[in-house]
């Protein structure tokens, strides 16, 4: 990739001497269990050209996104936020406001929830989330989703409920790849997929699959699934660094998701690589 403009719009970062990651459990993820800084990502990411990222929330605490405002105001790199806030608290307009007028606030362009956590597959439509969501669109921000596949149709039902709000669908709600099972996943994404408001990021692809076994052509049919449902001005590159680290290397990462896109015309190719995440989330600089 040597396009001037290249944006990773999905990575995590993390100090295990702040607070603790409770997520990162069991030998599996045990490679996760350390700090990870912005020099780290800064080194991988001017190894593969990467020239700007997004940096995501990864626990649900509220002090993890004014932290993150400030890793992304002194940075060169980190290009914009998506953070965590409680959207059923009554004051979430507030707390919305007070990040965005905080140090680094200008850096926030979205908000993300664990609802792949959540026991309701319809947590999305319950009206006190519903009205979290309607703050997040009032604050110019685009609304991050994390769920697993039986979860889509309420998502689907949140982007029609509010159509002034952008919903990013984070790791394409995590298909099964690793069975190789394509539906109802791709009938329900399609569903999604078919209100304008939404967006999606092809990230979190490797992980999804035997990490020790995968291949491009493992991935392909979902990622086509992907590039058929949204197009490529609405999908966007996410390495999900340092998570990806599971199953292969950062600069891999991305050299994979180049594969996956090889039949898209150079300007399709700039929309996926950069363009789409800078429209969508507002990117400054």
């Amino acid at each position: 990739m040597n396009d001037p403009l290249l944006v990773d719009a999905h990575h995590h970062l993390w100090d295990l001497s702040v607070r603790d990651q409770d997520w990162i459990t069991g030998p599996a993820l045990a490679p996760l269990r350390r700090t990870f800084t912005e020099g780290d990502l800064r080194a991988e990411a001017a190894a593969s050209g990467v020239t700007a990222t997004v940096l995501v929330q990864t626990v649900t605490a509220a002090e993890e996104t004014p932290e993150m405002l400030l890793v992304a105001r002194d940075s060169a790199l980190v290009a914009g936020v998506v953070g965590w806030t409680d959207l059923t608290a009554p004051g979430v307009a507030d707390t919305l406001a007070a990040l965005r007028e905080g140090p680094g606030g200008r850096h926030l362009v979205g908000i993300r929830h664990q609802v792949q956590s959540e026991p309701d597959p319809e947590w999305l439509l319950r009206p006190d989330v519903l009205r979290g969501l309607r703050a997040v669109a009032a604050a110019g921000l685009a609304y991050d989703l994390v769920i697993l596949p039986h979860q889509l149709p309420a998502a689907t039902g949140a982007a029609t409920e509010l159509p002034g709000l952008t919903f990013v669908l984070d790791h394409a709600a995590k298909p099964p790849i690793a069975s190789g099972e394509l539906e109802p996943w791709a009938a329900r994404l399609r569903a999604f997929a078919a209100r304008p408001n939404t967006v999606c990021k092809l990230s979190g692809l490797l992980t999804e699959a035997d990490p020790r076994t995968w291949t491009v052509a493992d991935l392909r049919p979902y990622a086509d699934t992907l590039l058929d449902a949204f197009g490529p001005h609405r999908l966007m590159f996410g390495s999900d660094w340092p998570v990806c680290t599971l199953a292969t290397s950062y600069g891999r990462t991305l050299a994979t998701a180049g594969e996956l896109t090889d039949a898209l015309s150079s300007a399709e190719r700039r929309a996926v690589f950069g363009g789409t995440a800078v429209a969508t989330y507002r990117l400054e600089g």
